[in-house]
């Protein structure tokens, strides 16, 4: 175990990126079983290391202390950048009072829920992303305007634009390997540079951990031959809106699908109903989750390709929930609102809360939607928060959020986004991509 020269541990903070240090590796043995600390001061920061006001870590009464960390020998992966006896990456989540703050805590509990209730979980996640070729320094002597995307045009699923960058695309599934990140397929988008990388289906945990992966090493390859990859939901009003859509199934305690019955409508069982039931329910008030930054709320502008509403369909897009598949072993859910920036741990544990107090409570979903969502009338379901504000509102009076995730998270994730609205409000969208663009 004392080989490596060097090992790295990791937390995922609030924004999904990553954030640890190397370790000599003689000391890996007393990591593993002791733990170290770190500040959960990590959690409050923006991506640009903005500290925003989280209550009893960044206020009048914090004092700044380390809290543990433990370290998960089971995620031991390598860095595909570093030299091989410095590669290794374990990932850490909080314990003791701050883990009620840290994303993959958070997740962890959810799915300890879901265990009792019998259930395991299938998820797999897509992450949109545009690609520019720009530097950091390109990007600041431009005053992040007038960027250049890698390719000029819309290019949706263009062979042509695939078959020029694929050196890109041989180099992410070179260091997918390493990172043990399962990349199911990767394709053009609707947008000069936009493209798109999937995760496939994989218990949830893992899932949402293999997807803070790629997002943070598809950065550090772009960064490594002069290039910049933007996970901003909307960058430019001129261009689509980015998303990081989440695939989930449930699996009863023979493995079995939970959500799969060949005699009923569509062979939707009442479990797979009550869960869209709970998703229509209770996500209004999660909806912050998805949307976490005031970059965000822009990609619900009219005539993107984003839900207006908390509704369901067969096979249909325009809806916030889209039931996709055809045998047991692939029907599912698309939650289709998670933003490019939305936090996977958190948007996970937001999906699987809502869904399984849903099934829960046997909450039965409206009628699906048919036809276009986005037509005026036509989606079955509340709309959307009016904005960040309102979404803080929600989240902070949502019982279920207090009772899945906590009510210390809840306090404490609310002032973060009240802060960053405050600190942005007036902003452009310029400052927004100072604040976010390389990192966000």
């Amino acid at each position: 175990m004392t080989k490596d020269r060097f090992f790295t541990v990791a937390i995922v903070d609030t924004n999904g990126l990553l954030r640890g240090q190397k370790f000599r590796g003689a000391d890996l043995p007393g990591v593993l079983a002791h733990g170290i600390g770190m500040s959960p001061v990590q959690l409050a920061l923006d991506p640009t290391d903005d500290i925003m006001a989280m209550p009893g870590v960044t206020d009048d009464s914090a004092d700044f202390h380390d809290s543990e960390l433990a370290v998960d020998a089971a995620s031991l992966r390598h860095i595909p950048f570093e030299r091989d006896e410095d590669s290794a990456l374990y990932l850490a989540e909080f314990t003791g009072e701050a883990a009620g703050l840290c994303p993959r805590s958070l997740l962890r509990r959810v799915l300890a829920r879901a265990k009792a209730m019998g259930l395991s979980t299938k998820a797999g996640i897509e992450l949109e992303f545009t690609l520019f070729d720009e530097t950091p320094r390109s990007l600041k002597a431009k005053g992040y305007e007038e960027l250049l995307t890698a390719t000029a045009h819309p290019s949706h699923d263009l062979i042509i634009y695939q078959a020029a960058q694929s050196a890109f695309y041989a180099g992410v599934a070179d260091f997918c390997e390493p990172l043990k990140i399962s990349l199911q397929k990767m394709h053009e988008e609707i947008g000069g540079g936009f493209m798109e990388a999937c995760i496939g289906a994989i218990p949830a945990l893992e899932a949402a951990d293999e997807a803070v992966l790629l997002r943070n090493f598809l950065r550090v390859f772009a960064m490594r031959q002069d290039q910049t990859v933007c996970f901003m939901p909307r960058w430019s009003e001129d261009v689509d809106s980015q998303s990081s859509h989440i695939h989930i199934s449930l699996l009863d305690e023979a493995g079995q699908s939970l959500f799969w019955d060949a005699d009923a409508p569509d062979h939707l069982s009442p479990a797979f109903r009550y869960f869209l039931g709970g998703l229509q329910e209770y996500l209004p008030g999660l909806m912050l989750l998805f949307a976490p930054t005031v970059n965000s709320w822009r990609r619900f502008a009219e005539g993107t390709f984003a839900p207006p509403a908390f509704s369901w369909g067969i096979e249909n897009r325009t809806t916030a929930f889209r039931v996709v598949g055809a045998r047991p072993s692939t029907l599912r859910v698309e939650n289709r609102l998670p933003c490019a920036d939305a936090n996977p741990h958190l948007a996970m544990a937001a999906t699987l809360a809502a869904g399984l107090a849903g099934i829960a409570g046997k909450v039965e979903p409206t009628a699906p939607t048919m036809g276009n969502g986005y037509v005026p009338g036509v989606a079955k379901g509340q709309a959307l928060p009016d904005g960040m504000a309102a979404a803080i509102d929600a989240l902070e009076g949502s019982a279920l959020a207090s009772d899945w995730l906590g009510e210390r998270f809840v306090r404490a994730y609310c002032a973060t986004r009240r802060d960053q609205l405050a600190k942005l409000a007036g902003k452009s969208l310029i400052d927004e991509r100072r604040r976010f663009f390389e990192l966000g």
